[in-house]
């Protein structure tokens, strides 16, 4: 009976089948040490001439910086907000335009000025030339309309600085 039992196909099968699994846990089990050396590598590297000690110092050091570089990282942030809200406030837009006040006297001395903030917000200032003097005339601009009559040189002027028309060179 017992050799019967032997040379029955099953029990054939299932020694091959536990031969091949012996194999595959053989292959896992060395890949597992070779990973295990690299990491232990890698720890002892990291490690060389460090113990608990200087570890949580160096930590606590790194917690430290990261805390410094948060607190400047806002201050720059507010200094940016800051300088943005400077900036739409100053005068960023510009539109000038020479002209003849009187024809045939000094040539192109005369001229009108648009100056406007990021709002269209600003100034039309007008220069006249003549031989008797120079007379200096400002209009307030709200939002890019004026409350007054504009001339002609103030008019293309203010387009400058809106951006309507090309400045001329």
């Amino acid at each position: 009976m017992e050799g019967t039992l032997m040379n029955s196909p099953n029990i054939i099968y299932l020694m091959i089948a536990q031969m091949i699994l012996i194999l595959i846990l053989a292959i896992v089990v060395v890949v597992c040490i070779v990973k295990i050396r690299q990491l232990y590598r890698r720890y002892d590297l990291f490690m060389r001439g460090k113990d608990a000690e200087s570890m949580e110092e160096m930590i606590i050091n790194q917690m430290t910086e990261i805390i410094e570089l948060k607190s400047q990282d806002r201050a720059n942030k507010d200094s940016i907000r800051t300088a943005n809200r400077n900036s739409r406030a100053a005068f960023q837009k510009l539109g000038i335009v020479r002209y003849n006040a009187f024809k045939g006297m000094g040539g192109n001395l005369s001229f009108a000025l648009a100056l406007l903030d990021y709002t269209n917000t600003g100034f039309v200032l007008n220069s006249v030339h003549s031989r008797e003097g120079c007379y200096l005339y400002i209009k307030d601009v709200d939002r890019g309309q004026t409350e007054t009559a504009l001339g002609n040189e103030e008019k293309m002027a203010l387009e400058q600085a809106l951006g309507y028309v090309e400045k001329e060179l």
